[in-house]
C-alpha cells in the first residue's frame, strides 16, 4: 500500500480499508487487524492507526467490539433505492392510487370493516364515560382493555398489569430497542425480516447478523454457532406470515429456540404478525410467548395491521426483568395512546365484535389467497418459486435464476404498466441478497385485478 505524500496518512489508510469493504475482499463482520499488527505491517506509529479505525467507524465501515478488536461493515447500499420506492409510492398514493393495481398493502383493508357498529360502539362509549374518554389518560394504557387482552386473548395467563398498550409493531420494536439495546449491542434477526426492524437497530447502531429463514423458521444450527461465537441480546421474529417471506414456525423450532435462549441469555422478541388469519388447517397458534417458562419473549401485537391502520393500537408484554424499563420507555417516546379508541377497541372486543370481524376476514381473504395462489401457478408457471404461506395476506415470490431480471427493474417496468410491487432488496442488510425476490400482497386488489395484475408481471418476467 503506498501512503503517498503530502495526505494524512491515517485518511489513506482509512480510504484502502473502504474501497476493501465496498468490494467485499473484505467481508461484512470480518476482524480487522490488531491496531499494533497494522501499524507494524504499514510502518506508521498507532496513533495512526487509531484514528484511522475511528474514521471508519465515523462513516458507517467499522464497529469496535470492547476487549474483542474492530470489525468491518459493510456500508447500507440500499438507501439510494429505499429512498426511490419510498417516493416514487408517496406520489401515487397522493395523487392517484386509483390508476393502479396495488400489490404492496401490508394491512387488511378498511371495505370490509363494519363501520356502523365500530360507530355504535364509539356513542356507547361516549355516552358511558363522557369528557374523562376524550381527556383521561393512562399511560400503560386503558386499563379495561388492558383487562379484556388479558381475559379474552390470554384466558388469564398474562396479567393486565403486565400489558402495556402502544401505537403499532412499529412503535413496539422501537420502544424495546431503546429499553434493551446499547449502541453495538449485537441482535439476530431472520434473513430477509421487516424492512422496519431492521431500520430500528440501525438507528441503534446495533451489530445485527441475519439467519436465513427456512421451511419452518430460522435454521437453528446457524442461530447457535452464532450464539457460541458473539454475545447476543436479542432475536427478533414474525412467528406467523413471516414479512416478507410468509414463513410459519413450528412448534418444534419455537422450543428449540426458546431452550437457546435460556442457554445463551438472550432475549426474543416476537412479532406476531396476522396470526389471525390462518388459511391452512396444519397450522395450529402457539406464540413463542404462550411456549416460554423463563419470560424470555417480549411479545409485540399490533391491531393495526387486521383491523383499522387509522386506529394505531397495539399492545406489547415485556419479561418482569425489562417491565420498567420498556414502561419508561414508551412513556417519555409520546406518553399514552388515543384514550378514546382504546376504550371503543375495548368495548368491541367485550362485546364479542371482534371475533366476528376475524371469522368474516378469514372467510374473505382465505378467497382472495387461493384465487392469488392459482393465478401465480397459472400464468407465472416456469418463472417464479414461492412457499405457499397457509395465510396472512401476501406471497413471496422468487424469480428464476435462469431469468435475468431483477426484482428492481420489474418494480420500475411494473410501475410504468400501471403495477405496484415490492422488491425484495428492501428486506435485506445486503440489498444484492434480494434482488431475485418480490411480494405481492392481495388485501386491497380485487379478484379482476389479481388476475390482470399478474399477467402484466408475467408479460415482463421474460425468460
Amino acid at each position: 500500500m503506498d501512503l503517498g505524500r503530502g495526505k494524512v496518512k491515517y485518511l489513506l489508510i482509512e480510504k484502502h480499508i473502504r474501497n476493501l469493504i465496498d468490494k467485499s475482499e473484505i467481508r461484512d463482520g470480518e476482524k480487522l487487524p490488531t491496531i499494533r499488527q497494522l501499524a507494524q505491517l504499514l510502518k506508521v506509529n498507532n496513533v495512526t492507526i487509531v484514528n484511522a479505525y475511528k474514521s471508519l467507524q465515523n462513516k458507517g465501515y467499522a464497529v469496535s467490539k470492547m476487549g474483542s478488536g474492530t470489525y468491518a461493515k459493510k456500508r447500507d447500499t440500499n438507501k439510494n433505492f429505499n429512498r426511490e420506492y419510498s417516493r416514487a409510492l408517496k406520489k401515487i398514493f397522493s395523487n392517484k392510487i386509483g390508476n393502479y393495481i396495488d400489490f404492496t398493502g401490508e394491512m387488511a383493508s378498511g371495505e370490509f370493516f363494519q363501520i356502523n357498529f365500530f360507530k355504535d360502539v364509539l356513542n356507547e362509549v361516549l355516552d358511558r364515560d363522557g369528557s374523562e374518554a376524550l381527556i383521561y389518560q393512562e399511560p400503560l394504557g386503558y386499563e379495561g382493555l388492558r383487562r379484556s387482552i388479558s381475559d379474552i386473548f390470554w384466558k388469564g395467563s398474562v396479567n393486565a398489569e403486565d400489558i402495556l398498550i402502544i401505537s403499532g409493531a412499529q412503535q413496539g420494536i422501537d420502544v424495546v430497542s431503546k429499553a434493551i439495546l446499547n449502541t453495538y449491542d449485537s441482535v439476530v434477526v431472520e434473513k430477509p425480516t421487516y424492512s422496519g426492524a431492521l431500520s430500528v437497530f440501525k438507528s441503534r447502531r446495533s451489530d445485527i447478523f441475519e439467519i436465513p429463514i427456512e421451511k419452518n423458521g430460522v435454521n437453528v444450527d446457524k442461530l447457535e454457532k452464532i450464539l457460541q461465537k458473539n454475545n447476543i441480546k436479542c432475536f427478533y421474529t414474525m412467528s406467523y406470515f413471516q414479512n416478507p417471506s410468509g414463513i410459519s414456525y413450528n412448534d418444534e423450532k419455537k422450543k428449540q429456540i426458546l431452550r437457546l435462549a435460556e442457554i445463551y441469555n438472550f432475549y426474543i422478541i416476537e412479532d406476531d404478525y396476522l396470526s389471525e388469519l390462518i388459511y391452512d388447517s396444519d397450522i395450529k397458534y402457539n406464540s413463542f410467548k404462550s411456549l416460554d417458562q423463563n419470560d424470555r419473549v417480549i411479545y409485540i401485537k399490533s391491531f393495526s395491521k387486521i383491523f383499522l391502520p387509522g386506529i394505531r393500537i397495539g399492545y406489547l408484554i415485556p419479561p418482569r426483568k425489562f417491565r420498567e424499563n420498556i414502561q419508561n420507555s414508551k412513556i417519555n417516546t409520546d406518553i399514552a395512546t388515543s384514550s378514546l379508541m382504546q376504550r371503543a377497541l375495548d368495548l368491541y372486543i367485550r362485546k364479542g365484535m371482534w371475533k366476528d370481524y376475524i371469522d368474516m376476514l378469514n372467510i374473505k381473504y382465505r378467497d382472495m389467497y387461493m384465487y392469488m395462489e392459482k393465478c401465480i401457478v397459472k400464468y407465472l408457471k416456469g418463472k417464479v418459486d414461492f412457499i405457499k404461506p397457509g395465510g396472512g395476506l401476501h406471497f413471496y415470490l422468487k424469480i428464476k435464476d435462469n431469468i435475468k431480471m431483477d426484482s428492481i427493474t420489474l418494480f420500475k417496468e411494473a410501475r410504468h404498466r400501471g403495477v405496484l410491487i415490492t422488491p425484495g432488496s428492501l428486506y435485506y442488510k445486503n440489498p444484492l441478497e434480494g434482488k431475485k425476490y418480490f411480494k405481492i400482497a392481495f388485501s386491497h386488489v380485487c379478484r379482476e385485478n389479481i388476475k390482470k395484475g399478474i399477467q402484466i408481471l408475467s408479460d415482463l418476467i421474460t425468460v
